[in-house]
This record gives structure tokens, sequence and C-alpha cells, in this order.
């Protein structure tokens, strides 16, 4: 993670979490651990805590724009990560922002569903997705979940896994990874699948409440990683690892799924 000689700026564009756990939030807690500096545009305000999402007050196309366009007037920004686009109007003011600015990396977490199952979109913010949004991506990173919802197919194997890995990369982006975080099975395992081919990555499934944020921190962390110049097969591990750590050390805050602890104790000396 030391590979560049200037701090990389990233920028995330997504949704308010007010109990602080996913979100914008989450996000630039995890590009402060990776040594990187955080900005962030605010696509929504969630009303939610650990237990559940009761409402969102989604903000225009032209408050998003107007938050991101001062921001390429002064910083020269290293990776773009977003999360919650609750809107086809969002969807496609975000994908003209990104194909009127080179920003090296792009990484697209398709939230479409909160951790207490809120929808936080509709079908044609799906759609929009995958015909405005996934072209501009570096890489998508659905989990379970998500890939069932953005292809049609029922996920219950390594197999479907890669179906909808391979059905997705169809949708224009550079990469996929599908997370398996969610999945009830005794292993964590994500998989990747590139212009490379596929990567499969396990990790002992940690059994923990505390996972508020996971898809969010995820794709922060990896959008950290590359920003920092680490290819995708190196970055999926470190991040992997990340997310074991911030979920192993979390306290337990809140009375629901709690959130991670973002600065895990291990984790400290390696940014």
């Amino acid at each position: 993670m030391d590979k560049a000689i200037k701090q990389p700026v990233v920028l995330t564009i997504a949704g308010f979490d007010p109990s602080g756990g996913a979100g914008v939030l989450a996000d630039i807690k995890t590009f402060a651990a990776f040594g990187c500096y955080g900005l962030a545009a605010v696509t929504s305000l969630t009303f939610q805590n650990t237990q559940q999402v009761v409402g969102a007050a989604n903000q225009s196309a032209a408050t998003v724009r107007q938050q991101i366009a001062p921001l390429f007037d002064d910083f020269e920004i290293s990776a773009i990560k977003t999360g919650m686009l609750p809107t086809v109007e969002i969807i496609r003011e975000v994908a003209g922002i990104l194909r009127a600015n080179a920003v090296p990396v792009v990484v697209v977490d398709p939230v479409v569903t909160s951790t207490t199952g809120f929808d936080l979109v509709d079908d044609l913010a799906v759609d929009a997705l995958a015909s405005d949004l996934f072209p501009q991506a570096s890489l998508v990173t659905p989990n379970i979940a998500e890939a069932q919802r953005l292809t049609g197919i029922d996920i219950k194997d390594r197999v479907q896994t890669e179906r909808a890995a391979e059905a997705i990369l169809k949708m224009g982006c550079r990469a996929v990874l599908i997370t398996g975080g969610d999945a009830n099975s005794d292993l964590a395992t994500d998989l990747l699948l590139d212009a490379q081919g596929t990567t499969v990555f396990s990790t002992e499934r940690i059994k923990s409440k505390q996972t508020h944020g996971t898809g969010c921190t995820m794709a922060s962390a990896l959008a950290c990683l590359l920003a920092r110049g680490c290819s995708l097969l190196e970055s999926v591990p470190i991040a992997k690892q990340y997310i074991a750590q911030a979920i192993a050390s979390a306290t337990g805050i809140g009375r629901g799924n709690g959130p991670l602890n973002h600065f895990p104790p291990a984790f400290r000396d390696r940014r």
C-alpha cells in the first residue's frame, strides 16, 4: 500500500447513513484507514440505525452534480467509489460526470438493498446502473443478493456465481467481484472475473452481528488499494483481511447489526 508517492484522493458518491456504519461515513473512515484523502458527495439522506431503515430523502441530479463539480476543479482525484445511487436521474448524471472526467479507478458498489432488507432503489434504477454506469466501471462489487437482482440468476453454487459474474461483465465493466459475505456458508468466498479469467478468494467466516456496512467498506478498501497502484489480485486479499479484522474487533455498538471497527488494531501499522 506504499506504492504511490502522493496521498491518493478518493471520492465517494453515495448515501448518508446517520448511524455511521454504511454510506459516505463508512467510506471516509475506510479511506483514512488506507491512508487516502477522502471526498464525499451525498446522493440520499437515509433515515436508519443499526436495526432498520425507515426511509430516505433522495437528492436531485442537479444537487449531486453541484456537489461534485467543484471537487474536480480543485483536486486530482485518483479513484471514485459509488454506492447508493437511488434514481435513474442521479445514475445518468454520475455516468456523465465519469465520461467527462478521466478518473483512473472507478469502483461501483451496486447498492440496491440495505442489510435489513429495505429496497433502496427501484427496478428502473437497477436497469440504469447496468446500462449507464457499469460501462464506466473498473470494478463492480455486488454481493450475492445484488448479483441475483442484476442478472435474474438464482445463485446457489459456484457455477451459478460464475454465470452471474459473466452476465455482469457483459454489461460493460472491466471486472466484477461477487462477494460472498452474505452467503449461508462457513467460508466467506468472493469470486473475481476479469479479462484474465476467474479467481476465487476464500476466508473463514467470522460469526458476528457487527456487519453493517461491509459492502460499502469492501468497495472503498478496493478503491484505495487500486488508487495506490495495487492490482486486483493483490487488492482483494488485503481488503478481505481488513474486513475480517474490522468485524472481529468491532465492539458491538447499537442494538442491531452493528458497525465495523474501521481502524482495527492489527491493521493500523499497514497504512
